[in-house]
């Protein structure tokens, strides 16, 4: 790959650090004087290097890649809503990128796996896009949800009955590490014998490390040859109704939709789940003996998707033409990074970050407009069912260090916790169909009462560059099934997981 010594520079770029600033060194600003998003900075804090963006530069700031490969980030909540909505204008069809086009990015560039364009809806235009789309939305369609999380209540208890009798654990590497992989192996109908292999490999890509190459590679592989036997013996299952769509996907197509479902979906809810359970163990709604109302599992969820949300970024969106997006002069092939975190605390959005965001769903955890997630009711009920099983077998577990020991891996896209070790009193085995009532937990034992919640903050009036959604009203939690009878086990949906984070 030939990468140029100084990359294109960008309208309005300072020559070089503001002066006086001491935490900008040689691995902090690249030529021209931009911030690197990757780097010993952007790994140890990356929410405060985007504020420091955002002080700036405003609500779109120029910065680095890896390779010192320009990028637009956009950090307002109203602007990304724009670009996302605004599919004539903004794609990603990573094609339409300017240093794709004229060689400057080659196929070795570790971020390759991430924007590389692939036949799948998430880079589709057009009708293109309609077709892939639409086979990937009725086969989710077809998914049983009800079976799901008797499924989600299923595999929780094998994981708790793994180590509830030793009174700890890590939440982390033995619980959500795992339980959105074994969920998901279900829904595709992959054989349970594609476990650590596929987790680490995703791990691996997602990082961009110098293997994300050759982890990409093993993921699709795995993929075609179980796209090639479901072709021959089709099951009930997701990779099957992909493969039977009026749509007519060509092998390769399914086999990338797989990879683009069981990547996002295992990082996203492995880190929602991780980052919920962490919320239940220290914030004072859930943990404080207080009068007035409680926080319930699913507004917890939706707490999280505020503050942490699974996917901090996405990378990429291109430049069709010539704009203007939040006083920046965007040029025809330039890229552009949904900045989702930054998003999310928008002062604009958020101007109190302490204030209870119950039954408000603008956040951009998923996305928005026509490239929006169309697994976001999955991957809420993994994370809400999962943990509530948990807490239902385990009642008084509680933090084994101070939060302030709590440690997250970064990369561009994505946070991820790295332990979560609890304590709690041991708790014998239980029969996996079983309900989790019957461990001796009740309900009351962990929905702890905390303050009332505050009326949610009224949505910011609606700039110019694209409108605000709505307040969605808060949405009731679907009733957890009884787990039922043990079936035949499948597949192993969740061993992709540890693949997309690479550690």
């Amino acid at each position: 790959m030939t990468t140029p010594s100084t990359p294109p520079s960008f309208p309005g770029t300072p020559a070089g650090p503001p002066p006086g600033c001491p935490a900008h060194g040689a691995d902090a600003v690249g030529p021209g004087g931009l911030r690197r998003l990757y780097g010993p900075e952007a790994e140890r804090d990356a929410p405060g290097l985007f504020e420091k963006l955002r002080a700036e530069h405003g609500p779109v700031a120029p910065a680095l890649l890896h390779d010192d490969v320009p990028i637009w980030v956009v950090l307002g909540h109203s602007e990304n809503l724009h670009m996302l909505r605004t599919h004539s204008v903004y794609t990603r069809n990573s094609r339409r990128w300017r240093l794709v086009q004229d060689g400057t990015l080659g196929p070795d560039h570790p971020l390759t796996p991430l924007f590389a364009w692939q036949p799948i809806c998430s880079f589709a235009e057009g009708a293109e896009r309609e077709r892939l789309r639409g086979a990937v939305s009725n086969a989710m369609k077809q998914i049983d949800h009800r079976g799901v999380r008797r499924a989600i209540n299923r595999h929780s208890n094998r994981l708790v009955n793994e180590f509830g009798q030793d009174g700890h654990a890590d939440l982390v590497s033995q619980f959500t590490d795992h339980l959105p992989m074994l969920v998901m192996l279900d829904v595709l109908g992959l054989p349970e014998e594609y476990n650590e292999q596929m987790v680490d490999a995703a791990r691996d890509m997602l990082q961009g490390t110098e293997t994300a190459n050759a982890s990409n590679a093993a993921i699709m592989g795995i993929l075609e040859r179980h796209v090639a036997r479901r072709r021959a013996k089709p099951d009930d299952d997701f990779t099957s109704s992909l493969l039977e769509d009026e749509a007519r996907l060509t092998d390769d197509e399914v086999a990338q939709h797989l990879r683009l479902v069981l990547i996002a979906a295992y990082e996203a809810t492995s880190n929602l789940t991780a980052n919920v359970l962490k919320m239940v163990l220290t914030d004072p709604r859930f943990r404080a003996q207080l009068n007035g109302g409680q926080m319930t599992v699913p507004e917890a969820v939706e707490q999280t998707l505020w503050d942490q949300p699974p996917f901090s970024a996405m990378l990429g969106y291109f430049a069709v033409q010539d704009a203007e997006l939040g006083g920046q002069q965007i040029k025809k092939g330039d890229a552009l990074l949904l900045n989702i975190a930054a998003a999310n605390v928008d002062p604009v959005v958020r101007p109190d970050l302490e204030a209870n965001m119950q039954g408000n769903r603008a956040h951009l955890a998923f996305g928005g407009g026509v490239y929006e997630c169309p697994g976001d009711d999955l991957g809420r009920a993994i994370a809400d069912t999962g943990v509530d099983a948990l807490l239902m077998r385990l009642p008084d577990v509680e933090l084994a260090v101070p939060e302030s020991e709590l440690h997250w891996t970064n990369s561009l896209i994505s946070s991820h916790l790295q332990e979560l070790p609890v304590v709690f009193s041991p708790r014998r085995p239980m029969e996996i169909g079983s309900s989790p009532d019957q461990s001796g937990a009740s309900r009351a034992d962990w929905e702890i009462s905390s303050p009332a919640p505050r009326d949610p903050a009224p949505a910011p009036r609606e700039p110019a560059a694209g409108p605000v959604p709505p307040q969605g009203a808060p949405s009731a939690a679907p009733p957890v099934e009884p787990p039922a009878a043990v079936p035949a086990q499948r597949g192993a949906w969740y061993r992709l997981v540890h693949w997309v984070r690479g550690r």
